[in-house]
């Protein structure tokens, strides 16, 4: 009898190892683990010099506007070729369209402006005055308004996308960074100095709600949108993706992303959220259900690649970056200084399945 046992349990514990070693624990394995698919598909090469900011989708139009030092570059994503730009900027951070009217919109940083241009010709109709540093800009269906966010002032100018007259200018307690619209009457936008979310009416310019990101984040920077399900997608320098409900603001998800991150993007068919890692990562994030997110995998990508477009219809990622040399020697001026670009490198990587 002691041998048939002892039989018995070696045998057990031979299948438990074989189990372990060839399948993993004995545990259900959810679908949406499975790896995202996504991995380079091409490289826009488009050189020069200088730095660049946001880049922006036009998934209606096929076209990809990019930042980059005093212009805006104009792709067309069909065929992956530069069809023009705008010149003559200064300090270009943001883009925006309003394809009703044919009109984009950039934000001018150093000339505390935005430059009003075309969107078939690409040439200029003019300026309009702003805050101070004006840094991210959308474009708010509801309102018909257009809205420069100034990190210098604090503030967010808002622009009547018809006249290019300035409608009017909102106070948000703190530097803002990226915002999105429900285009049902509400703008969120990150407040990076505060690590908080607020809400505003863009009709009546009038804040409606301010949500502290709590230990969970900290300054956030790149805000994403899930309309159809009222979620929000806020990445911090925390290394973290918080995932907001849109009608009170509570946090139904953390996650963990890579460092450096700048932009953050969603992906309504494919139920897919992503933040942009300037140490060259792609975190993509599956959204199972409103209130379940997981992270279907990270994606290598190039160091520097921290701001990024999503296009909604052919669900491909546009990634900006560049060749960087060594950085100088740390100053009392500048403890930190960036690495220089190296000349002729700047490329826009493109991902897709």
């Amino acid at each position: 009898m002691k041998n048939s046992i002892t039989e018995t349990v070696l045998y057990l514990a031979t299948v438990i190892v074989v189990c372990f070693t060839f399948h993993g624990p004995l545990r259900a394995q959810s679908p949406t683990a499975a790896k995202s698919g996504y991995h380079l598909v091409n490289k826009i090469e488009i050189g020069g010099e200088g730095g660049w900011d946001y880049v922006f989708d036009d998934s209606d139009a096929h076209r990809l506007y990019v930042s980059h030092a005093a212009r805006v570059i104009v792709i067309d994503t069909d065929t992956n070729k530069v069809v023009g730009e705008i010149a003559g900027l200064k300090g270009v951070h943001g883009i925006a369209t309003d394809d009703a009217l044919g009109r984009g919109f950039i934000s001018d940083g150093r000339d505390n402006s935005v430059t009003i241009f075309d969107t078939k010709t690409l040439k200029t109709l003019g300026q309009v005055k702003t805050g101070t540093n004006p840094d991210s800009i959308i474009y708010d269906p509801s309102s018909k308004r257009v809205f420069a966010f100034n990190g210098g002032s604090k503030n967010a100018t808002a622009i009547d996308a018809k006249t290019g007259e300035v409608s009017g200018t909102i106070d948000l307690g703190g530097k803002p960074e990226f915002a999105v619209s429900d285009e049902k009457g509400t703008v969120f936008v990150n407040i990076e100095d505060k690590s908080e979310v607020v809400a505003f009416d863009p009709n009546k310019l009038v804040i409606k709600a301010r949500w502290p990101l709590g230990p969970e984040g900290e300054e956030p920077s790149g805000l994403a949108f899930d309309r159809k399900r009222g979620r929000l997608f806020t990445v911090c320098g925390n290394k973290k993706m918080l995932v907001l409900n849109s009608d009170n603001g509570k946090i139904v998800a953390t996650l963990p992303i890579g460092s450096g991150v700048d932009a953050s993007g969603f992906d309504d068919k494919e139920l897919l959220a992503f933040a942009s890692n300037g140490e060259g990562t792609l975190t993509v994030v599956h959204e199972d259900s409103p209130d379940k997110f997981i992270v279907a995998e990270t994606v290598a990508t190039q160091r520097g690649a921290r701001t990024m477009a999503v296009d909604r219809k052919t669900h491909k990622i546009y990634l900006p970056t560049a060749q960087f040399g060594e950085p100088p020697a740390p100053t009392a001026e500048r403890p930190r200084p960036r690495p220089p670009i190296i000349p002729n490198t700047f490329v826009i990587l493109v991902y897709g399945k």
